[in-house]
C-alpha cells in the first residue's frame, strides 16, 4: 500500500463523505509476522462479527485453522467442502435432523446454485484485514471493504459508475455476508473491467452490524480509480453537498 495513496484518500474521504467510517483493506500473504493478529475462536464464530474490531481499528488475521465458521472457510478458500445435508440447511431442513434456513426454495435450487457458485484456493496461508488508516506499505491490498450507511453507500455506488458504461458495474451476487467482501471481490479484481460488489444481505449475518449497514467491497485497481475520479466527478456538486449534510446529521445522532 503506498503511502501517499493511503493519505491522499484519507484526506478526500473526509472532504467528500465527512466523519463516515474508513474503509478496511483485505488481502493473503505468508508473512508469518501476521500471526500476531490471529485471534482464537470457541465455538461457531462469524467473520462478519469478528470483523467489528477490525472497524474499530484493530487488524485481523485469519487462517482455516482459525476460522470456525464453515461458510466463512470457504468463501475465504481456505476450503471447498460443504457441511453433511448443506442443501437441506440452506432450504427446508429435515425434520428431527437439520434445521432449514430457509434462503432458498429446495434442496434442488440449492444444488444448483452451488453447482453455479464460483470458488477457488486461498493463495496464501493468511487473510488479512486492516482498518485503511492502519494500512503500511508493505500490505499489498486486494480488495477495499466498506460497511457504510445508505447515503454514503450512494456515493460509493455511483462514483463506482462514474467511468463505467455498464449499468452492472456493481453487483449484488447471492451469498454469505462474508462472501460478498471477500470471494466475489476478489475475484473480481482478475475480470476486465472489474465490477464493485454491494452485499450484508445475508439474514445469518445482519445482527452482526447496525441496523442501517450495508457492505460495499471493490478490488483494489478499481478503487483506484475512484479515488482519482473523486476530485471530478457528482462529489463536488450542490447535490451531494445536501446528501454530506445528512450524513453528518445521521452520524452524529
Amino acid at each position: 500500500m503506498d503511502a501517499q495513496f493511503r493519505d491522499r484518500f484519507i484526506t478526500l474521504w473526509a472532504k467528500y463523505f465527512g466523519e463516515a467510517e474508513l474503509p478496511i483493506g483485505f488481502y493473503y500473504t505468508k508473512d508469518e509476522a501476521c500471526a500476531r493478529h490471529l485471534r482464537p475462536t470457541i465455538g461457531h464464530a462469524c467473520l462478519i462479527g469478528q470483523l467489528g474490531q477490525v472497524r474499530k481499528g484493530r487488524p485481523l488475521c485469519v487462517s482455516g485453522d482459525s476460522v470456525s465458521c464453515f461458510g466463512g472457510k470457504r468463501y475465504l478458500g481456505f476450503r471447498k467442502e460443504v457441511i453433511p445435508d448443506f442443501e437441506y440447511f440452506l432450504s427446508c431442513g429435515i425434520p428431527g435432523k437439520v434445521i432449514g434456513e430457509r434462503y432458498k426454495k429446495s434442496p434442488q435450487i440449492v444444488r444448483q446454485a452451488m453447482a453455479n457458485q464460483a470458488s477457488f484456493d486461498a493463495p496464501a496461508k493468511y487473510a488479512v484485514f486492516k482498518r485503511w488508516d492502519k494500512l503500511e506499505e508493505s500490505d499489498p491490498v486486494a480488495v477495499v471493504i466498506f460497511f457504510a450507511i445508505p447515503d454514503v453507500l450512494s456515493g460509493l455506488f455511483t462514483l463506482a459508475n462514474f467511468d463505467e458504461t455498464d449499468p452492472y458495474a456493481v453487483i449484488a451476487p447471492f451469498g454469505a455476508g462474508c462472501g460478498a467482501i471477500t470471494l466475489y471481490p476478489y475475484l473480481e479484481k482478475d475480470r476486465n473491467p472489474p465490477r464493485s460488489v454491494i452485499g450484508m444481505f445475508d439474514i445469518s449475518a445482519r445482527p452482526f452490524v447496525p441496523a442501517s449497514t450495508i457492505s460495499f467491497a471493490t478490488p483494489m485497481a478499481k478503487f483506484a480509480r475512484m479515488v482519482e475520479n473523486m476530485g471530478e466527478s457528482f462529489l463536488t456538486t450542490k447535490s451531494w453537498a445536501r446528501v454530506r449534510r445528512r450524513i453528518q446529521n445521521d452520524l452524529r445522532g
